[in-house]
């Protein structure tokens, strides 16, 4: 069973408002929740109402997204602790939080067995926990700040 602990990944980042040219604030992040990856951005100016809020999960997150937290956190790489892990089973699990072809899962796989996969620290953990789920050792590493 998938864990339902929250683990979050965010940055602030500034812009010019299109609005009135002030200064908009965006907070951006993903987050996992009962098993499901989700990412948000939301923004407000302080110099005028203009303010949104989009949340979405499942499949992919913008790649604006993506860039932002990997820019502001560092990648995280997500290794197998195990190399004669059931290939089958990362195969499945590799296909199904990626929706993946067999082609592409094998490639992952092989990234996996060795160098290790690499995404934003919520990423790897939801790919972690579904592999740990089937009994899969793996560890996820993050570069120190």
């Amino acid at each position: 069973m998938t864990r339902s602990a929250v683990i979050t990944q965010g940055v602030r980042t500034t812009a010019p408002c299109e609005a009135c040219g002030g200064i908009l604030i965006r907070d951006t992040g993903q987050f996992l929740d009962q098993g499901t990856l989700w990412w948000g951005t939301e923004g407000t100016c302080r110099s005028c109402p203009a303010a949104w809020c989009e949340q979405d999960s499942g499949g992919a997150t913008p790649e604006e997204i993506r860039q932002a937290l990997l820019t502001e956190h560092g990648p995280a790489r997500l290794r197998l602790t195990a190399p004669e892990a059931n290939r089958v089973t990362v195969l499945r699990v590799l296909r199904e939080v990626h929706e993946l072809s067999p082609a592409q899962a094998r490639a992952q796989a092989g990234e996996l067995r060795t160098s290790g996969l690499v995404g934003t620290l919520v990423e790897m953990e939801l790919i972690a926990a579904r592999l740990r789920d089937r009994s899969v050792a793996v560890t996820v590493e993050t570069s120190p700040s």
